[in-house]
């Protein structure tokens, strides 16, 4: 089973789904959506090794992954900027990490600031990988690659630095990528932003302290942030550098870890299994409907977050609910947990909006709606349908969107039918 027979080239395809294992035989291929499937090893537990991130900074091989509000960096939508560190030295200093976390929280300065610098990992796949060129520290060895927010923030100097790289880049054609989302990158270089962007938006939203308020520190590469007990801006106010007592700093990490906000997704078929349940907000384009999606709730499991979400937006009762793939949703840092879901009665298939009033529209489609909507339908929001659309008929997310695969896996008997029950 699999529910892409061939390889879709916009979406990522690393090794490991080709592999033959007994999950493999029984589940089908592993479905990898866009914004995963990242090349890079995260090498997350040398993030507190300094020696390992200034080699790292300094190598020539390196190359850093530039946002400026958030927006990637690019050469054209399809080519994003990976900047050498000759590039970017003058925001990030040969010194960035010559002084051990416990130095920089011990002499924090609020006062001076600092673009966000994040350590995303190394690229152990690139085409060079086995070069002499690419950087060696102890069995590990690839081209490292970094996050570096290049937005107009900071103190003046700062400011002025970032105005002028950003100056220089342009003329060399290299701007911001201005979209509500960024999904025409190759697949390698979408995963790579999804991670640098989450991770400097979530910098950039935690510039202070949720207990105290006060300012805290980037720290493990970019990957947490701390809330120092001192800070030498309020000895320049004549007073102690000395903070408040803050519960923070009494805990065992004294630490803020970025958050990740698990959201469903699914894909809902009939009793029958002939028709598919698909909806539509206002912001849609005409005749455009996707899956049913919702935030997860605490205290909730991924299995009834799915059965409330559709309960709610569209009226109908669902029985069994399986998982079919995830994907990353870096806006700002959510994880798409998709679901293929089924109605076992049909008094619970009648549709109802008057409880949430998210939707504009909620319907039943049948297959070979949804197969002509595959093939001649499908678009990315504000983007035309192709040629052969035939207007008045039903519109589709493309397939980097994780809509798209659920709909494919649930229509094509994947989890439902003959062949399941013949396993």
């Amino acid at each position: 089973m699999g529910s892409i027979s061939h390889p879709d080239p916009a979406l990522p395809a690393p090794a490991h789904i080709q592999a033959d294992s007994m999950l493999s035989r029984r589940f089908g291929r592993e479905t990898v959506n866009y914004f995963g499937g990242s090349p890079l090893n995260r090498l997350s537990f040398l993030r507190t090794e300094h020696a390992f991130l200034s080699a790292a900074v300094n190598h020539p091989s390196s190359r850093f992954i530039l946002l400026e509000n958030l927006s990637p960096l690019v050469q054209s939508p399809t080519a994003i900027f990976k900047a050498q560190y000759a590039d970017v030295q003058t925001l990030v200093p040969s010194t960035v990490f010559d002084k051990s976390e416990e130095e920089m929280i011990r002499e924090f300065d609020s006062r001076v600031t600092k673009p966000d610098l994040v350590f995303l990992g190394i690229d152990e796949t690139s085409d060079d990988a086995k070069g002499d060129d690419l950087m060696q520290w102890k069995i590990y060895k690839g081209r490292p690659c970094f996050a570096l927010d290049v937005s107009e923030k900071g103190n003046d100097e700062q400011k002025a630095k970032t105005r002028t790289l950003l100056d220089e880049l342009k003329a060399k054609g290299v701007t911001p990528y201005l979209s509500r989302t960024h999904m025409t990158l190759p697949p390698d270089e979408g995963a790579i932003f999804a991670q640098a962007r989450a991770y400097l938006d979530w910098n950039n939203r935690n510039k202070f302290c949720g207990t105290c308020s006060h300012p805290t520190l980037s720290v493990n590469a970019g990957t947490k942030r701390a809330c120092p007990p001192t800070d030498k801006a309020l000895t320049a106010e004549n007073k102690s550098s000395e903070k408040p007592a803050c519960s923070t700093r009494t805990t065992i990490s004294n630490l803020s870890f970025p958050r990740t906000d698990p959201t469903i997704i699914v894909a809902t078929l009939s009793v029958d299994g002939k028709r598919i349940l698909l909806g539509r907000s206002k912001r849609f384009p005409p005749y455009w409907y996707s899956t049913l999606a919702g935030f997860i709730e605490p205290g909730e499991s991924v299995e009834d977050a799915v059965r409330r979400e559709v309960w709610e937006e569209a009226g109908v009762t669902l029985s069994r609910v399986i998982i079919h793939s995830t994907q990353p949703w870096p806006y700002p840092a959510n994880l798409m947990i998709g679901a293929i879901a089924q109605v076992s009665d049909p008094a619970h298939e009648t549709i109802s909006l008057a409880h949430d009033p998210e939707l504009e529209d909620a319907k039943w489609f049948t297959v070979a709606e949804v197969e002509e909507a595959l093939k001649n339908g499908v678009s990315a929001l504000g983007e035309p349908a192709s040629k052969d659309y035939v207007e008045g008929n039903l519109r589709l997310p493309p397939s980097t969107a994780i809509a798209n695969q659920l709909i494919q896996a649930a229509i094509s008997k994947e989890y439902v039918g003959d062949k399941l029950a013949r396993m």
